[in-house]
C-alpha cells in the first residue's frame, strides 16, 4: 500500500516538474493562464510590438502524462487526482468563456440529449452518398444536413455534392481544390484581407495567384480585380469570394465579381467561384436586403463553418459544390468500397448528429431571431464606443464590430481579441449578451482612462483602416 505522502510527492512532480502543493487542492479554484510579456520596442519600428517572438507567444504550461502505478491500489489515488485536474480545467473553461469575444464561435449550445452516443466510434469515411463496409456511420444524418444547406443555397438534390468538413480552412481547401481541378491552368485570385486558409491552398496546390486589393471596408475591389484579370486573360479564373471577410466582416459584391468576369470576356465555362462563407454564409440569408448566394448564379461551391455562428462543440463545417464537378476529384478505393473525394480520410461522424440535432431545434425561423439579435447588439455596441470616443466601425452585413487595439496585451488576452495592426474586432455572436457588452465597454473604458492618461500618450489612429470618418483619434476628432 503506498502511503499518503508518497501519493503526495509524486502528484507534486507530475505536474511540469513543479510543486502542485496537495493533492487536495480546491478543485474550484481557476487555473490562470501565464500572460506572458511584452515584448518592448526600440521606439523605432512599431511593427516589431507585435511580432511573433518564441519568448513571448510559447505555450508554457501543460499537464504531464504518467504511467499508472504498478500497485493496483494506488489507481484509486490516480483517478482522484485527474478529477481534480479536470475539475479544474472545467472552470478555466468556464472563466474563459464569460470573457470571449474576439473570435466567431456561438457559445450558446446543449447537446445534453447526445451524450448518449459518446461512447460509439462513428466515423463517415468515405463519400457521404455511398454507403461503405464500415457500418458504424452517420451519413443519415449528414445527408439531412446537406439537403437543408442545398435548399438554404437553391440547388436541387440531384445536382449538389457535399460533406461535412471538419473546419472551415478544410471547406476552402476543397472549394478550391475542386476550382484547380476543373481548370488545372486557372489561377487563384483572392482579396488580400481573405482567410488565411485561402492562401494556404495556393500554396499546398502550387497554384499561381493573384492577390486583389480591398476596399477600405475590406471588400474587394473589383476594379484591381479587374486589371488583374484583364493581364491574364489568357488563363481561367478560379475566384475566392469571401462572405465576411476575418478581420472586418466585409462581403464581397458576387453579383459585381461575376460581372466583372464577364466584362472581361471571361464565359461561364472559363471561371469557377468559391463562396467562403465560414460565418456570414449561414447569417446572410437572414438579413434583410443582404445579396443571395445561390447556385442559382454561376458558382461553383459555397462552405461554411459549423462551429460558428450554428454553434457546436467541436470544429466542422459544411461543403457543397456542384455534382458535375466532383467526378474531376474522386476517385475509387476498394478497401473502403466508396470513392474519395473528400480532403480528409476518416471523418468525425459526431459533427453531423451536433448540426442536424440544431437545425431541427431552431430551423429558418429560429436562426433568423438570433441574427437579428446579433446584428442589433453589434450596432448598439458600435454605438457605445463612438459614444465613449473610441474609434469604431461596422459593416452593413456584419455581426463585426472594428475598434481601436486596446494598449495593454493582458487586457487583449482576458478578453481573447482578434487584433490586426491598430485594429482589434468583437464578433458579436448569440452567446454574446448586452450584458457581457457592458461589462467590456465598462472594462476598456476604465483602462483607457489609465492608458491615457498622459496628454504625451495618444490613441492610435484607425483612419487609414476604418476610414478618417470612424476614426476618434485627437486629430480627427477634432476635424469632425
Amino acid at each position: 500500500m503506498v502511503g499518503t505522502s508518497a501519493v503526495i510527492e509524486w502528484i507534486s512532480s507530475a505536474v511540469n516538474g513543479k510543486d502542485v502543493a496537495d493533492v487536495r487542492f480546491d478543485p474550484t479554484v481557476v487555473v490562470a493562464e501565464p500572460v506572458p510579456a511584452v515584448v518592448k520596442s526600440d521606439g523605432g519600428d512599431e511593427e516589431k510590438k507585435r511580432e511573433i517572438v518564441l519568448g513571448r507567444n510559447i505555450h508554457t504550461s501543460s499537464f504531464s502524462v504518467t504511467e499508472p502505478d504498478a500497485d493496483d491500489d494506488s489507481t484509486g489515488d490516480k483517478e482522484a487526482y485527474m478529477a481534480s485536474v479536470l475539475a479544474r480545467y472545467r472552470k478555466t473553461l468556464t472563466d474563459r468563456t464569460k470573457y470571449h469575444l474576439g473570435y466567431p464561435y456561438n457559445l450558446d449550445f446543449d447537446y445534453g440529449a447526445l451524450t448518449q452516443l459518446q461512447h460509439f466510434s462513428i466515423n463517415n469515411l468515405g463519400d457521404p452518398f455511398i454507403e461503405s463496409n464500415y457500418g458504424v456511420h452517420s451519413r443519415q444524418f449528414e445527408v439531412g444536413v446537406l439537403d437543408w444547406f442545398a435548399r438554404l443555397w437553391d440547388i436541387e438534390k440531384d445536382q449538389y455534392w457535399g460533406y461535412i468538413t471538419n473546419c472551415g480552412t478544410e471547406g476552402n481547401l476543397h472549394g478550391i481544390l475542386v476550382g484547380r481541378e476543373v481548370f488545372p491552368e486557372g489561377i487563384l485570385y483572392a482579396s488580400k484581407e481573405s482567410h488565411y486558409s485561402v492562401f494556404k491552398a495556393a500554396r499546398m496546390y502550387r497554384m499561381e495567384r493573384e492577390k486583389v486589393g480591398t476596399l477600405l471596408n475590406g471588400e474587394i475591389d473589383c476594379a484591381d480585380f479587374k486589371v488583374k484579370l484583364l493581364a491574364n486573360k489568357d488563363k481561367p479564373a478560379i475566384i475566392n469570394v469571401n462572405i465576411g471577410t476575418t478581420v472586418k466582416g466585409a462581403v464581397d459584391d458576387l453579383d459585381l465579381v461575376i460581372k466583372t468576369l464577364e466584362d472581361c470576356g471571361f464565359s461561364h465555362d472559363r471561371f469557377y467561384i468559391h463562396c467562403d462563407g465560414a460565418l456570414f454564409g449561414l447569417m446572410m440569408p437572414f438579413v434583410k436586403r443582404a445579396p443571395k448566394v445561390t447556385f442559382k448564379k454561376p458558382i461553383g461551391s459555397v462552405s461554411v463553418s459549423g462551429h460558428k455562428f450554428v454553434g457546436c462543440p467541436m470544429p466542422c463545417g459544411v461543403q457543397l459544390t456542384r455534382l458535375e464537378h466532383i467526378n474531376a476529384l474522386s476517385r475509387n478505393v476498394e478497401y473502403l468500397a466508396s470513392r474519395d473525394a473528400t480532403i480528409m480520410g476518416s471523418r468525425n461522424g459526431h459533427a453531423p448528429l451536433f448540426l442536424w440535432y440544431t437545425l431541427n431545434r431552431k430551423g429558418y425561423k429560429g436562426f433568423q431571431k438570433e441574427v437579428q439579435k446579433c446584428l442589433r447588439n453589434a450596432h448598439y455596441l458600435k454605438g457605445r464606443l463612438i459614444g465613449a470616443g473610441i474609434s469604431a466601425m461596422l459593416n452593413e452585413l456584419s455581426s463585426t464590430v472594428v475598434f481601436e487595439r486596446p494598449k495593454d496585451e493582458e487586457f487583449v488576452r482576458k478578453w481573447q481579441l482578434a487584433c490586426e495592426r491598430n485594429m482589434a474586432h468583437v464578433v458579436v455572436m448569440p452567446s454574446v449578451t448586452v450584458d457581457k457588452l457592458d461589462h467590456f465597454l465598462d472594462e476598456l473604458v476604465d483602462a483607457r482612462s489609465i492608458w491615457y492618461k498622459d496628454d504625451n500618450v495618444k490613441p492610435p489612429c484607425l483612419a487609414s483602416d476604418i476610414g478618417s470618418q470612424n476614426c476618434c483619434c485627437p486629430q480627427h476628432r477634432v476635424v469632425s
